[in-house]
């Protein structure tokens, strides 16, 4: 090998220690690395239980099943609510006219039953002709 032939490196360390390669520095970004994930796993497993118990929480579903116009201010309407047994709620019922304009309101509470669906028919008063009477919302109580 002669004079021309070698080529004058740096030393590899030299070159690590100038891009920021160093031993410490893979510890450094390995911690940084592991504690992020650590963070993220705490927040995915946080929010799976809180999902979970939030689905445990007792549920209420109502259906209108149909309506019928009694005469120009009276309308009767009939629902299933299905909530768990033992259970009480209440249903607010209401009557539109043709502008879809709420005329008649009411506030009904279903007393706790030992089926988990039951059907229920309640007329409802309204201030002026309706056309359709509908279930707006029902909670448990």
């Amino acid at each position: 090998m002669t004079a021309t032939d070698r080529v004058d490196r740096p030393d590899s360390a030299a070159l690590d220690a100038r891009y920021g390669r160093t031993p410490g520095k893979k510890r450094r970004d390995r911690w940084i690395y592991l504690i992020a994930g650590a963070l993220c796993a705490i927040v995915v497993v946080t929010w799976v239980i809180w999902a979970g118990l939030d689905q445990a929480a007792s549920t209420l579903d109502a259906q209108d099943t149909g309506n019928t116009i009694i005469d120009d201010r009276t309308v009767s309407i009939s629902y299933q609510v299905s909530m768990p047994v033992g259970s009480t709620a209440s249903c607010a019922l209401q009557v539109q006219n043709e502008a879809h304009a709420i005329v008649g309101w009411r506030v009904v509470t279903l007393p706790a039953s030992v089926k988990y669906t039951t059907a229920h028919t309640d007329t409802v008063r309204s201030s002026e002709q309706g056309v359709i009477g509908l279930i707006y919302r029902c909670w448990l109580t």
